[in-house]
């Protein structure tokens, strides 16, 4: 599967919208949106009006975005949450929101997403007491994450905690932090989920 390896800053100003990819980065003056609040490109100072689809391909965007996903990988995941039953765009982010990677990063071992996705993929983590290296594997409720005991030491698993002590974790989570080890309480309710607006998304793939 591929991924997006420019850089990430642009994706921020493209959105107008701070996305937090860079960690701590993004809290401080150096932030690329901070400096220059403007899409890049040539032309992207001057403001355009967006139509009903633009809006609706920028939500999309921006979800995408977040969470690291690209194209292909995004739509397979909304052809699966509309399969599921309840509302498809609730259904939608919490599927985003049940990635372990994501999980990871809501635990507070990553300062990012895409810091905490490549924890994962260089297997520093265990599910049930199991190896898992995926990032895109769903927890689900009741599911144990742990940093695995010789991964303990990383300067990037520091960082990540220094970063996530200035905020509080989500409610849906429970970390253990003598142990290094979170449990999946419940899946996310929409207010703890991000500030997407899921009807767009729906509403650009049902055309």
């Amino acid at each position: 599967m591929g991924r997006y390896t420019g850089p990430v800053c642009r994706l921020c100003r493209r959105e107008r919208q701070k996305l937090f990819l860079k960690g701590k980065r993004c809290l401080t003056e150096k932030c690329a949106l901070s400096v220059r609040n403007y899409p890049p490109g040539r032309k992207s100072r001057f403001v355009r009006k967006l139509s009903g689809y633009g809006i609706r391909l920028r939500e999309k965007q921006k979800a995408r975005r977040i969470y690291g996903l690209m194209e292909k990988q995004f739509g397979l995941l909304f052809k699966k949450a509309e399969r599921m039953k309840g509302v498809t765009g609730v259904n939608l982010l919490q599927l985003l929101e049940r990635r372990l990677d994501n999980v990871v990063f809501r635990f507070g071992f990553a300062a990012s997403r895409p810091q905490a996705r490549q924890l994962v993929r260089h297997g520093h983590f265990l599910v049930n007491g199991k190896k898992v290296d995926i990032p895109s594997y769903s927890v689900e409720v009741g599911d144990e994450i742990e940093l695995r005991q010789k991964s303990r030491g990383l300067n990037v698993v520091k960082e990540g905690f220094e970063a996530a002590a200035e905020g509080e974790g989500p409610a849906w989570l429970e970390f253990n932090e003598s142990e290094l080890k979170g449990k999946v309480l419940r899946f996310p309710a929409r207010e703890e989920m991000p500030p997407i607006r899921e009807q767009s998304i729906v509403e650009l793939y049902s055309k």
